[in-house]
C-alpha cells in the first residue's frame, strides 16, 4: 500500500483498489517511513475508508491530539474485541480518543467528575468497566495520572455507545435493564449469580433488547410454534415474562412479540435454574 501522506508514526493516508481515499492506523506503521513509500501491512493495523465524515474527524484528532491518546483508544479496543469478543463502530476511534484526552487535562486542574451510572455500569456492563480499568492502568503508565473509578465507568459507557447505536440512551437502556432483572428477582424471589455464563449471556441479550425498546425498534416473529411450545413447557418463566410484557407495554408502550418472549423465557429458564443464589 502507498502511502500519500504521514499523519504520525501510527497513520497515514492512501488509497484502496477502487481510489478512495482511506486512513491507515496501527503502532508503529508509519514510523521511519516516508511520503509516497510502498510499505506492506503487517501486524495489528485498521483501514478507516466507509465514512468521509469519520475520516476527516479522524485527520482532525490525529493533528490536534498527541498521538499517544490514540495508541491508548486502539490497544483498549483491541481488548473488548479479542479478550471479550465484542464489536464496536469505527467512531469509538474518535469519541474515545478525545474524551480521554479531555478527561487528562481535566485532571491537570485536579477536576474528577462523580460518574452517576457507575454502579449500574459495574453491575449491567462487566466487560466494558474492565476493559475501563485496563485503560486507567494505561493512562496512569503513560502520563502518570491516576483516576478513580468513575472514570473508567465513563470509558465503559463510551465502549457500550459503540456497540449500541451512536444516539443510544445509555442512561434508559441501563434503566430499563435493572427493571427488567428486577421483576425477575422479585417474581422467582432470588438472587443470581452475576458471574455465571448464564447471566452474562441474559445481560448480553437484555442490553439490545432495551436498545430496541427505547428507540423504538422491533421484527417480525418468526418463532409462533416454538413459542407455544415453551409456553406450556417453562410454564413459570413464560408467567414471568407476562409481568415484563405488561411492565414495558404500560411504561415505555412497548409491545413484546413472541419471537422476544421466547427469548426471554429461555434466559429465564437458564438463570433460574444454573445460575442463582439462595
Amino acid at each position: 500500500m502507498k502511502i500519500e501522506k504521514i499523519l504520525n508514526n501510527n497513520a497515514f493516508i492512501s488509497h484502496d483498489e477502487h481510489g478512495k481515499e482511506v486512513i491507515v492506523m496501527g503502532v508503529g506503521l508509519a514510523f521511519g517511513k516516508k511520503n509516497g513509500e510502498q510499505i506492506e501491512l503487517t501486524g495489528r493495523y485498521k483501514i478507516f475508508s466507509n465514512d468521509s465524515m469519520i475520516n476527516e474527524r479522524l485527520k482532525a484528532i490525529v493533528s490536534e491530539i498527541p498521538e499517544e491518546y490514540m495508541k491508548i483508544t486502539e490497544r483498549i479496543v483491541y481488548i473488548l474485541e479479542k479478550q471479550f469478543d465484542k464489536t464496536v463502530d469505527d467512531v469509538i476511534y474518535i469519541s474515545l480518543t478525545e474524551h480521554i484526552h479531555g478527561a487528562v487535562e481535566r485532571l491537570k486542574k485536579d477536576i474528577q467528575v462523580t460518574n452517576p451510572m457507575l454502579m449500574d455500569i459495574k453491575r449491567l456492563f462487566k466487560d466494558e468497566f474492565e476493559t475501563g480499568l485496563i485503560a486507567l492502568d494505561d493512562i496512569e503508565r503513560q502520563f502518570g495520572m491516576k483516576f478513580d473509578e468513575n472514570e473508567a465507568a465513563y470509558i465503559a459507557q463510551h465502549l457500550i455507545n459503540a456497540q449500541l447505536d451512536n444516539m443510544a440512551d445509555i442512561t434508559n437502556i441501563s434503566k430499563l435493564m435493572k427493571e427488567i432483572i428486577d421483576i425477575i428477582k422479585y417474581f422467582f424471589r432470588m438472587d443470581f449469580n452475576e458471574d455465571s455464563i448464564y447471566y452474562h449471556r441474559f445481560i448480553t441479550h437484555l442490553k439490545f433488547f432495551a436498545q430496541r425498546v427505547i428507540s423504538g425498534q422491533s421484527y417480525q416473529d418468526e418463532n409462533e410454534d416454538l413459542f407455544e411450545i415453551f409456553k406450556t413447557k417453562y410454564i413459570k418463566s413464560y408467567e414471568c415474562v407476562v409481568r415484563i410484557a405488561h411492565h414495558i407495554q404500560a411504561n415505555y408502550n412497548y409491545r413484546l412479540n413472541t419471537d422476544e418472549q421466547l427469548y426471554f423465557m429461555i434466559h429465564i429458564e437458564k438463570i433460574t435454574n444454573k445460575s442463582y443464589k439462595n
